[in-house]
């Protein structure tokens, strides 16, 4: 039996979508390919509010977070961690050996903008790199804040992991001074996991020329170089199957409108804080509390791996916590194309388990 998903990733994905996945193949050095990819870049600029270049990447998020901190850190980047894939991102700068230093938070908690401003002050750092939104710890950073302080530091590259947010809430990238945003297929976009999406700014690929490591298939300098020669095409072979899926999707999310479906992501989200704060509690403060991820404290000591057992058995699935927080918390997305009445339909089972 199909488990439908309620996990922060992969996402309930919708059967018209995935048999967009199965379309013929193209030549991938082919003008229909071109045309592809050129499709998707201007949805995407509309999606990301942006009138900057898009970067298409086969592969997760991670590839081109590793991307953006390793081709545009020429002295030094300052990573802002509020749970597990800000650490990740600080993983990445070391092992490629780039200078780097973390600045993370109590797991619940968010990357204030003064904090930014402190760091930024000392003039170690011309890359910054920011989780705006945290599905081991449902932080949702406050970005607009944040942007506001950046506007200090114009020489800071500033780059945004919206892996799990993008498609799921307001993200104007320009009106941030957002240089490289990060988002993947797997989750509020809707599509299966394997391609990964990034805006680069004019000033994102003027840092890079001055970086001479940059490495090569994860290179965003040679990505946005390779657009522009070659009329959209993407410098290896791409996942052709995963740009057929989103060009339709696309479509289908500006059908919605944007608006719509960053109301129906929050209107789902507070379904399920109103249920969380009920029975359990939440783990981040109100105002940090992600549109796409709702993380629960486990205040009643449940058997979480019981109830997703029982739960399974009825056809849903919901995630534990992450990392250290594994047994402490438990998670419940609200993410792509799930409705509120997906949303109701699971909490129903979930008191109709717990005996709430």
């Amino acid at each position: 039996m199909h488990k439908k998903l309620f996990i922060p990733g992969p996402v309930e994905v919708r059967e018209d979508v995935l048999e967009k996945m199965a379309t013929p193949m193209i030549g991938h050095r082919s003008k229909e390919a071109s045309a592809l990819q050129r499709r998707i870049s201007d949805k995407l600029r509309t999606l990301f509010y942006t009138k900057e270049e898009i970067l298409l990447s086969t592969t997760s998020g991670s590839g081109l977070m590793e991307g953006a901190v390793r081709s545009c850190t020429a002295k030094r980047a300052a990573i802002f961690s509020v749970g597990a894939f800000g650490n990740r991102w600080y993983d990445m700068a070391r092992f490629n050996n780039v200078p780097a230093d973390l600045y993370e938070v109590p797991w619940g908690e968010a990357t204030l903008p003064e904090t930014v401003d402190k760091v930024l002050s000392t003039g170690k750092y011309d890359l910054i790199t920011i989780t705006h939104n945290e599905t081991s710890t449902g932080v949702m950073n406050p970005v607009e804040e944040i942007a506001e302080v950046m506007k200090k530091y114009p020489e800071v590259v500033y780059c945004l992991d919206t892996v799990s947010s993008m498609g799921g809430t307001k993200i104007e990238v320009d009106k941030l001074g957002v240089d490289i945003c990060i988002t993947s297929t797997q989750k509020a976009i809707g599509l299966p996991p394997g391609m990964a999406i990034c805006s680069f700014s004019q000033k994102a690929v003027e840092r890079a020329k001055k970086v001479p490591f940059r490495g090569l298939y994860l290179d965003l300098l040679s990505l946005y170089e390779y657009i522009q020669k070659k009329d959209y095409q993407y410098p290896s072979t791409p996942s052709l199957s995963h740009m057929f899926a989103l060009d339709y999707q696309l479509d289908r999310i500006l059908e919605e409108g944007l608006e719509n479906r960053f109301k129906r992501h929050k209107e789902m989200a507070n379904i399920v804080r109103e249920w969380a704060k009920e029975h359990f509690e939440i783990l981040p403060k109100e105002e940090y509390m992600s549109n796409t991820v709702t993380t629960i404290k486990n205040t009643r000591d449940i058997d979480i791996s019981d109830l997703n057992k029982k739960l399974g058995e009825r056809g849903f699935q919901i995630s534990n916590g992450y990392g250290k927080l594994k047994d402490k918390t438990f998670r419940i997305a609200h993410m792509a194309d799930l409705t509120v009445e997906d949303i109701k339909e699971l909490l129903a089972n979930i008191d109709d388990i717990l005996g709430f």
